[in-house]
């Protein structure tokens, strides 16, 4: 091989991407986030983002994250272990693991970072993980960094999950974990968490659930999937994320103090990356102050998903089994979506298209994401230009 040519092989990744409809076309922001933005320079609904809530641009959140810069600064410049662990840092920590009805809590610098950092804290090349095969790429990953043996039961299935540990139990693992996401993000399901939760009781296997889609959905206040199905003190691990409802950034496990313990010295992003900014960490503690005032926000976006979905099903499009805000308009072939997006743009509607390796071939989708700060009008527009386009392209 040449040095003119050993990146020839990008190239042509990228031109087979471009020709099958599946390289991603990434649009940039020009304004804060909130049911419309400016994007590319247009104004448009949002159907992207995952602020359920609203409040990524909140101005609760927004004051927090300007006192804190104020007292703080800006970057942490260090890890947790040595010069990184601020006093804000341990009120998030407190402040999460109340809300959740936990012993404790640890924070990361996202919810990826979680995942990575648990998984292989907790299970090595001599243990076993039972891991709902469609779940996210954060816990795909974490599994492999762990080297356990990696079992995949069939999605949302507790009967193929005992199976495979049937199949499994001669091997002689030395200890098992359960890890399952919460709300799937593709496809917008739930996964039956008191079930799983009475298969890893049963076989005494450590049970891990990443609520990232959860929280501030699910359960009272938006607590998460935990609360919703009552499991306080019987889910070992809860994995979520600032990202998404809080409308911040960041990551957090929350469950037995023995494992916060553990992450906290074996947890290698809590001791080889920096910390959470104060700003964010500020911010963060502000969104709980909301959510444990108020369920508005949580109600208004339930409220907002209802309608939004009875209407797609009266245009007659597939939302294939969501029961949760996060709404996929399955269209099949990726091209096809991409086509779907970029006439949505044209109506002035952001709502990506999602191919694979995201989602399965075949499966390809627009994804729209209801929130708590989209106004009735926002849903009848977007709907509108949805029915619209669909009967263009041909779809209904």
């Amino acid at each position: 091989m040449t040095k003119t040519n050993k990146l020839s092989w990008i190239r042509e990744a990228l031109t087979t991407l471009e020709e099958n409809g599946l390289r991603t076309n990434i649009r940039t922001l020009n304004s804060a986030q909130g049911a419309w933005l400016t994007v590319d320079g247009r104004k448009v609904l949002n159907f992207c983002s995952n602020n359920y809530l609203g409040l990524a641009n909140h101005p609760a959140l927004v004051q927090a994250a300007h006192d804190a810069l104020d007292k703080y600064g800006i970057g942490p410049a260090a890890v947790r272990t040595i010069a990184g662990t601020m006093d804000l840092h341990l009120k998030l920590e407190r402040r999460v693991a109340e809300f959740k009805g936990v012993e404790a809590a640890i924070t990361f610098q996202s919810g990826f970072n979680a995942n990575l950092a648990t998984i292989p804290a907790l299970v090595d090349n001599k243990d076993i993980i039972y891991s709902d095969e469609l779940n996210h790429a954060s816990i795909i990953d974490g599994c492999r960094l762990s080297r356990a043996t990696i079992c995949r039961y069939t999605h949302r299935d507790p009967d193929d999950l005992r199976r495979r540990i049937d199949d499994n139990c001669a091997e002689n693992y030395r200890r098992a974990l359960i890890v399952t996401d919460g709300v799937f993000s593709m496809d917008g399901d739930v996964a039956p968490l008191d079930e799983l939760f009475a298969v890893a009781d049963e076989h005494g296997y450590l049970l891990m659930v990443d609520d990232a889609h959860g929280e501030g959905v699910l359960g009272n206040n938006g607590r998460g999937i935990v609360d919703h199905f009552g499991l306080h003190g019987k889910v070992d691990i809860e994995v979520g994320t600032f990202s998404k409802a809080f409308g911040v950034v960041g990551g957090v496990v929350a469950g037995r103090q023995e494992i916060v313990d553990w992450l906290r010295q074996r947890g290698r992003p809590f001791l080889f990356s920096s910390a959470m900014t104060a700003p964010d960490v500020a911010a963060c503690i502000a969104a709980i102050d909301l959510l444990e005032e108020s369920g508005e926000l949580v109600e208004r976006l339930w409220e907002n998903t209802e309608l939004f979905k009875r209407e797609l099903k009266i245009i007659g499009l597939d939302t294939g089994v969501s029961t949760t805000p996060i709404t996929p308009i399955l269209l099949g072939e990726a091209p096809l979506a991409q086509q779907f997006s970029q006439a949505l743009y044209e109506e002035g509607v952001f709502a990506t298209a999602i191919g694979f390796p995201t989602v399965p071939r075949g499966k390809a989708r627009i994804r729209v994401m209801i929130s708590a700060a989209h106004e009735k009008d926002d849903l009848e527009f977007g709907l509108t230009a949805i029915e619209r386009v669909a009967r263009k392209l041909g779809v209904i």
